[in-house]
């Protein structure tokens, strides 16, 4: 019997599962979750090998939309890129985050036909979280909402797809394009990219509610860090935040937003409106980046310097916040904090919502029985102990397990 096809029971622990903790036992075979029912009463047979979880809870991995990078790396460099994705792949592990969409912010075109080839999608494992896709912000956004984005690079989609397939190359490799949607041709643009199973978000744009319902309606499904680079709410005109309350939003047509619970880029009063208005849309990201996970000083953001000063990022010479250095676990405990919600809402915001959000909430974000076996264990202070992968441990912040 090969270590794959062996039965392992996950026993003494608590679990998240179907939006509630309850103290049970998790089976594992093949890197799937299975029934116990099936176990005791179709094979009956015990498990090869029981862990002792020692009370821990066990919840599904995070899953990361929105990530520049880490470590001194970013995923707009086209130097060194396969250590790159190496290195932050290998890191994301300790922050329990066990699948994640590298993003390239608005970058060169020459930065894209080389990096972009590189981020194609690959299974996880003590190595690294899985790479879901390249999540592309830019460069089809609105200049007067760039935040840190090179103002030389951005680009408008005037010629259709043509125009977007010129700039990336090949497509297959990207699972999300946030572009801004009051742009003539938008609604083509983003049909199209609907046909070929690309995720639109919207993003660093001025438009106005009726063009982010025109979006809508077109197949766009995802709103980039609300709150962050877009028209303030407005009592006459909502703009992209009033997606959350509108009308148009069906069983079919959902919509779902990403948001930065790091403390710094979103309000506690506003993490608790976005909770409040659409709890089943949101979903928590970290948009960290390059420098994240290092100290203080000048490093880099795609084709931009930055600082970092006091635990936030800068422009360098500015004050212009571009980007997060939070991990996704502590943007979880914060987001507890500031909005009061539960630790299951919580947890479930960094896991199964990006997973309905890219149509995978089968194999990831869910302990549901045929799920992948991708957890994480926590303690009680919901600080990650242990992240496992197909249900092998890839991390383990000590040694009795």
């Amino acid at each position: 019997m090969t270590n794959a096809s062996k039965l392992y029971q996950f026993i003494n622990c608590k679990i998240l599962r179907n939006h509630r903790i309850v103290k049970e036992d998790i089976w594992v075979r093949d890197g799937k979750i299975v029934n116990p029912e099936r176990i005791f009463y179709d094979e009956k047979i015990s498990a090869d090998v029981k862990i002792d979880c020692k009370g821990l809870l066990l919840a599904p991995g995070f899953i990361e939309l929105q990530i520049n990078g880490g470590y001194g790396y970013d995923f707009s460099f086209i130097e060194n890129t396969e250590a790159g994705i190496e290195l932050v792949s290998k890191k994301l592990l300790e922050h329990g985050v066990i699948a994640y969409c590298p993003t390239v912010v608005t970058s060169p075109v020459d930065v894209y036909h080389t990096v972009l080839p590189k981020l194609y999608p690959r299974q996880g494992g003590a190595h690294g979280a899985t790479i879901l896709g390249a999540h592309v912000e830019g460069p089809f956004i609105n200049k007067e909402k760039k935040g840190a984005h090179p103002a030389n690079c951005i680009l408008d989609y005037q010629n259709g797809i043509s125009e977007l397939e010129r700039v990336y190359g090949r497509l297959d490799n990207i699972k999300i394009i946030t572009l801004a949607p009051e742009f003539s041709n938008s609604s083509s643009v983003i049909q199209e990219l609907k046909k070929r199973n690309v995720i639109v978000s919207l993003g660093h744009s001025t438009a106005d509610l009726l063009e982010g319902e025109e979006a809508l309606e077109a197949g766009a499904s995802l709103i980039t860090h609300l709150f962050n680079a877009m028209l303030p709410f407005h009592h006459r005109d909502p703009g992209l935040v009033g997606l959350l309350a509108s009308d148009k939003i069906t069983q079919e047509k959902k919509i779902f937003f990403g948001i930065i619970p790091d403390g710094i880029h979103t309000h506690p009063a506003a993490l608790r409106i976005a909770y409040r208005v659409h709890p089943d849309g949101l979903i928590m990201v970290t948009d960290a980046i390059s420098a994240a996970g290092l100290n203080e000083g000048q490093h880099k953001i795609g084709q931009l310097d930055i600082e970092i000063r006091d635990n936030k990022a800068f422009i360098a010479g500015t004050n212009t916040l571009c980007g997060s250095i939070a991990t996704m676990s502590e943007c979880v405990r914060n987001f507890m904090k500031a909005t009061g919600c539960s630790p299951e809402y919580a947890l479930e915001s960094a896991s199964l919502h990006p997973a309905q959000a890219l149509g995978i909430e089968d194999q990831k974000g869910t302990l549901n029985f045929g799920a992948d076996a991708d957890f994480i264990m926590l303690d009680e202070t919901f600080e990650i102990v242990s992240t496992w992968i197909s249900g092998q441990l890839v991390y383990n912040r000590t040694t009795d397990l």
